[in-house]
Order: C-alpha cells, then sequence, then structure tokens
C-alpha cells in the first residue's frame, strides 16, 4: 500500500546566496548582543565576512521572528505539563516619537521571558489584555507577583484569580532586572520609532534572551562552559 508522504516545507534560506550558518549567527549577534547594525558588520569584517549593514537588517527582520517563534514552540513544547509556575509582572515605559509607551512583561521564578505586550495605555484594560495573553500562552499560575499599580487587581478579579497575587518590597525584583538586558538593547537602537517595531523587537529579543540565558550567577564556572555550547550548538539547528 503506498503512503503519501507529508511533503517537507521549504526551506527559508533557499533564496538565499550566504549559507545558514552565516545567517544564524548575524541575527544572534544582533539580537543578543546590544550592538548596532554597522557594529555586527565591523565584527563580521574582523572574521572575513564581508556583509553590509542593510542585510544585517533584512537578515533579523526577515529570520528573526522565524528562530524566535522556533524557540518559543520547543520551550512551551517542554513546560507544557510544568504548572507550579511563579510569575513576576511588571511594565517599563518606552518613548516612541516622544510619546510614551508601555511594554508590559512577565518572566517566570527562574528568570524565563514569559510574555510581552506593548499598549498606549496603562490601565485596567491593558492589563488585563496582557494576562490574557499571556494566559493563553502558557497556561495558569501558581502566583503572580505584582507592585502595588491598582490596574493589576482590578484585572485579575475579571479573571477570577485575584487570590494568586502577591505584593510586597523587594519581592518583584526578579522582572525589575530582567529589564536591563532590554534596556541596553534599546539604548544601542536609539530607541524606537514605531509600536509596531517595539512588540516584534521585545518578543524576539525576549525568546533569545531565554535561549542563551545561564543565570550565570546561580552556577559554577565548570557548568557555564558545558551549557554555553550546547546552546550555540541548539541555535545552529534552528529552522533547519
Amino acid at each position: 500500500m503506498n503512503r503519501k508522504s507529508r511533503a517537507k516545507p521549504p526551506s527559508p534560506f533557499k533564496r538565499f546566496n550566504s549559507s545558514p550558518e552565516i545567517i544564524r549567527l548575524v541575527v544572534m549577534m544582533y539580537v543578543r548582543f546590544p550592538l548596532s547594525l554597522r557594529n555586527v558588520e565591523d565584527l563580521l569584517a574582523d572574521r572575513g565576512i564581508d556583509i553590509c549593514h542593510e542585510t544585517v537588517r533584512h537578515w533579523w527582520n526577515r529570520f528573526g521572528p522565524m528562530f524566535a517563534a522556533d524557540i518559543k514552540r520547543q520551550r512551551v513544547r517542554l513546560m507544557k505539563g510544568f504548572r507550579h509556575w511563579r510569575w513576576h509582572v511588571d511594565e517599563v515605559f518606552v518613548k516612541i516619537g516622544g510619546e510614551m509607551h508601555y511594554l508590559w512583561r512577565a518572566v517566570d521564578h527562574e528568570g524565563e521571558l514569559l510574555e510581552s505586550y506593548v499598549t498606549k495605555k496603562r490601565d485596567k484594560k491593558a492589563a488585563l489584555r496582557f494576562f490574557k495573553k499571556a494566559l493563553k500562552h502558557h497556561g495558569k499560575a501558581e502566583a503572580i507577583v505584582t507592585d502595588g499599580f491598582k490596574s493589576y487587581p482590578a484585572a485579575m478579579r475579571n479573571l477570577g484569580n485575584v487570590e494568586r497575587q502577591e505584593m510586597g518590597r523587594w519581592k518583584n525584583n526578579q522582572v525589575e532586572n530582567s529589564h536591563l538586558p532590554f534596556r541596553r538593547r534599546e539604548r544601542a537602537m536609539f530607541r524606537f520609532r514605531q509600536m509596531e517595531s517595539l512588540q516584534k523587537f521585545a518578543s524576539i529579543h525576549a525568546d533569545v534572551y531565554n535561549h542563551f540565558n545561564s543565570q550565570r550567577h546561580l552556577i559554577d564556572r565548570q557548568t557555564i562552559k558545558t551549557t554555553r555550547p550546547d546552546a550555540l550548538a541548539e541555535w545552529q539547528m534552528l529552522m533547519a
């Protein structure tokens, strides 16, 4: 009996002259580290790779979302049965064209960035949209740690999980410290010009940060020397 084999999807690198290894390297350097497009171009030139900074821009725009989606898909699959999560939620103030916007972010108790969401307003409606998005992707948390912003309990009351909220001095340091890599990246990019570009980059940056985040302040040097090559090897297999 003949069985129809499922057709393999075409490679996203098919029509590009450069190798997938170089494309992955370029995207990783630009998203992971606080580098400008021209910084990446110069570092690649030192390695004998001649690529224009506009090519760097094109590649991260084209492949960044694909790599981030692949990382998130694998992580969600591995964590699907684990629900004893402690979330830490906070919002970052980001200026776009002189107008204030708000980047809502949630991290778990291990420092993994779970969700990023950009809004123009900082109110109950925005908080509710953010919580719904996070719960849809990651399921229910055992506890949600927030600051004293009143929109959090109001939104959680609508969702019926206000009893899971925790507040307290220094309890939310986990998420506040996680803002720092994003802030460094924001300065390197000379801020954002559109709300959509902020949402796109924040989401990609979160997944790439998760992939390479080794919590080096909690583990010894020997463990770092083991996990770092593993993360690089897994990165080279994305979209293979």
